[in-house]
C-alpha cells in the first residue's frame, strides 16, 4: 500500500474523545519496549510519527493516527514492565481494557511479541482475556533481524508448541522487522482485505 498521508491526530485516556468511529481502526500493543512505535513508523514510511524512546512504559495514552485519510492506526500503552506505579499501570489497564471492547470500529489488535525470548506470562495472559472477550488480534513478532534463521525457527517452534496448550488453533501471526522492512507486505494485505470487507459490510 502506497502511504500519501500520516499524521497525528490526539491522545487522551477517554474512549470518549476518540476520533469518530467512522473509519476502519487497527491497535497496536505489546509489552513495555517491545517495538510499537518502531513498527508503526516503519509501516506508515515515517521516522517521527509514533515517538519511540529506549525507557519501558513511554506510552502512556491512546495515541490516534489517520493514515491515508481512512484508516486510524492507535498506538495504546505497554502492558508488563514499566517505570511507574502499581496505580498508574491499573489505570493504563482499565482504559486500554474498555477502548478495546468498546471501540465500534476496531477491527484487530496487533499484538507485537518480541521474537528473541520465551512466551511471556503478560503475552499470554493478555492473548487469553483478548479470546474470552471474542476480541480478533494478530500476532507480530518483531525484532527477527536480531536472530540467525535457525534461532527464529527454533523460537517460533517453542512459541507455537507453548500456545498450543491454551488454544485450539493459533492465531494469525506476522514476522517483522522495523529494521529490515520484513512484515511490512504482508501487515498491508490483512489491512487492505479487512478494510475492503469493511467498505462492504458498511
Amino acid at each position: 500500500m502506497k502511504i500519501k498521508t500520516a499524521e497525528f491526530l490526539i491522545s487522551n485516556t477517554d474512549i470518549s474523545k476518540c476520533p469518530p468511529p467512522d473509519m476502519p481502526e487497527y491497535a497496536f500493543i505489546g509489552r513495555s519496549n517491545v517495538g510499537k512505535s518502531s513498527l508503526i513508523n516503519m509501516l506508515c514510511e515515517r521516522k517521527n510519527l509514533a515517538k519511540t524512546s529506549s525507557t519501558p512504559g513511554k506510552t502512556q495514552l491512546i495515541n490516534h493516527f489517520l493514515i491515508n485519510e481512512s484508516t486510524y492506526f492507535v498506538d495504546l500503552p505497554g502492558y508488563g514492565f514499566a517505570k511507574a506505579s502499581k496505580k498508574e499501570r491499573k489505570k493504563w489497564e482499565q482504559f486500554t481494557h474498555l477502548y478495546l471492547r468498546k471501540r465500534p470500529n476496531l477491527l484487530y489488535t496487533f499484538i507485537l511479541i518480541d521474537s528473541r525470548i520465551k512466551a511471556q506470562k503478560a503475552d499470554l495472559e493478555f492473548m487469553e482475556w483478548m479470546g474470552t472477550n471474542q476480541l480478533p488480534f494478530v500476532m507480530i513478532f518483531t525484532k527477527i533481524d536480531k536472530l540467525s534463521s535457525s534461532e527464529l525457527q527454533k523460537n517460533m517452534a517453542a512459541y507455537r508448541k507453548e500456545m498450543l496448550k491454551y488454544w485450539e488453533k493459533l492465531p494469525p501471526s506476522i514476522l517483522s522487522s522495523s529494521t529490515t522492512k520484513v512484515g511490512k507486505e504482508e501487515f498491508w494485505k490483512i489491512v487492505a482485505q479487512t478494510n475492503a470487507d469493511y467498505f462492504i459490510t458498511f
